[in-house]
Protein backbone atom coordinates (compact mmCIF):
# COMPACT_ATOMS: atom_id res chain seq x y z
CA UNK A 1 0.00 0.00 0.00
CA UNK A 2 0.89 3.57 -0.76
CA UNK A 3 2.32 6.17 1.29
CA UNK A 4 -0.91 8.12 2.85
CA UNK A 5 1.15 11.63 2.47
CA UNK A 6 2.28 10.75 -1.57
CA UNK A 7 -1.21 9.46 -1.88
CA UNK A 8 -2.37 13.35 -0.88
CA UNK A 9 -0.16 14.69 -2.68
CA UNK A 10 -1.53 13.49 -6.05
CA UNK A 11 -4.83 14.41 -5.05
CA UNK A 12 -4.01 17.91 -4.27
CA UNK A 13 -2.42 17.78 -7.79
CA UNK A 14 -5.09 16.48 -9.51
CA UNK A 15 -7.52 18.89 -7.63
CA UNK A 16 -5.51 21.92 -8.75
CA UNK A 17 -5.19 20.76 -12.43
CA UNK A 18 -9.00 20.39 -13.05
CA UNK A 19 -9.91 23.83 -10.92
CA UNK A 20 -7.03 24.98 -13.08
CA UNK A 21 -8.80 23.52 -16.75
CA UNK A 22 -12.27 24.46 -15.38
CA UNK A 23 -11.29 27.69 -14.68
CA UNK A 24 -9.85 28.19 -18.43
CA UNK A 25 -13.08 26.64 -19.81
CA UNK A 26 -15.18 29.40 -18.02
CA UNK A 27 -12.81 32.20 -18.67
CA UNK A 28 -12.56 31.29 -22.78
CA UNK A 29 -16.26 30.95 -22.58
CA UNK A 30 -16.95 34.04 -20.98
CA UNK A 31 -14.51 36.09 -23.18
CA UNK A 32 -16.57 33.97 -26.16
CA UNK A 33 -19.73 35.35 -25.27
CA UNK A 34 -18.32 38.79 -24.19
CA UNK A 35 -17.13 38.90 -28.06
CA UNK A 36 -20.43 37.79 -29.05
CA UNK A 37 -22.37 40.50 -27.14
CA UNK A 38 -20.32 42.79 -28.60
CA UNK A 39 -20.33 42.26 -31.62
CA UNK A 40 -24.22 42.20 -32.10
CA UNK A 41 -24.26 45.39 -30.33
CA UNK A 42 -22.23 46.41 -33.09
CA UNK A 43 -24.63 45.28 -35.29
CA UNK A 44 -27.48 46.51 -33.60
CA UNK A 45 -26.44 49.82 -33.58
CA UNK A 46 -25.29 50.11 -37.51
CA UNK A 47 -29.07 48.52 -38.42
CA UNK A 48 -30.65 51.09 -35.89
CA UNK A 49 -28.71 53.70 -37.55
CA UNK A 50 -29.50 52.21 -40.91
CA UNK A 51 -32.57 52.58 -40.03
CA UNK A 52 -32.96 56.07 -38.58
CA UNK A 53 -31.05 57.48 -41.59
CA UNK A 54 -33.46 55.54 -44.28
CA UNK A 55 -36.39 57.35 -42.27
CA UNK A 56 -35.10 60.65 -42.77
CA UNK A 57 -34.25 60.43 -46.04
CA UNK A 58 -37.87 59.43 -46.45
CA UNK A 59 -39.26 62.12 -44.53
CA UNK A 60 -36.94 64.44 -46.37
CA UNK A 61 -38.26 63.04 -50.03
CA UNK A 62 -41.88 63.04 -48.56
CA UNK A 63 -40.90 67.35 -47.49
CA UNK A 64 -39.28 67.60 -50.97
CA UNK A 65 -42.38 66.56 -53.08
CA UNK A 66 -45.03 68.04 -51.16
CA UNK A 67 -43.20 71.59 -51.26
CA UNK A 68 -42.62 70.69 -55.22
CA UNK A 69 -46.42 70.25 -55.10
CA UNK A 70 -47.37 72.81 -53.35
CA UNK A 71 -45.26 75.53 -55.39
CA UNK A 72 -45.04 74.11 -59.03
CA UNK A 73 -41.31 74.66 -59.00
CA UNK A 74 -38.53 72.16 -58.09
CA UNK A 75 -36.51 73.07 -55.16
CA UNK A 76 -32.81 71.42 -55.72
CA UNK A 77 -31.73 70.19 -52.31
CA UNK A 78 -27.67 70.65 -51.67
CA UNK A 79 -26.21 67.16 -51.13
CA UNK A 80 -25.18 66.65 -47.64
CA UNK A 81 -22.30 65.01 -46.46
CA UNK A 82 -22.81 61.43 -44.68
CA UNK A 83 -20.27 62.09 -42.30
CA UNK A 84 -21.56 65.55 -41.53
CA UNK A 85 -24.94 64.45 -40.69
CA UNK A 86 -23.82 60.89 -38.48
CA UNK A 87 -21.98 63.46 -36.74
CA UNK A 88 -24.84 65.89 -35.52
CA UNK A 89 -26.85 63.27 -34.82
CA UNK A 90 -23.73 61.57 -32.64
CA UNK A 91 -24.06 65.48 -31.01
CA UNK A 92 -27.63 64.72 -30.51
CA UNK A 93 -27.73 61.68 -29.09
CA UNK A 94 -25.09 63.39 -26.75
CA UNK A 95 -26.54 66.17 -25.36
CA UNK A 96 -29.98 64.20 -25.08
CA UNK A 97 -27.72 61.78 -23.10
CA UNK A 98 -26.43 64.80 -21.07
CA UNK A 99 -30.12 66.08 -20.49
CA UNK A 100 -31.45 62.27 -19.15
CA UNK A 101 -28.66 61.97 -17.17
CA UNK A 102 -29.18 64.98 -15.18
CA UNK A 103 -32.78 64.53 -15.03
CA UNK A 104 -32.48 60.91 -13.77
CA UNK A 105 -29.81 61.93 -11.29
CA UNK A 106 -30.98 63.33 -7.59
CA UNK A 107 -31.14 66.79 -6.82
CA UNK A 108 -29.22 68.26 -5.16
Amino acid sequence: MSNPIVHAFFIGRALADTLYERAEKSLTDALSDLGKLDAELREQLREFTEEVLERAAQEESRVNTTQTGATGVTTEAEPTDLQTVIDELRAEIARLRSELKQHRSPMA
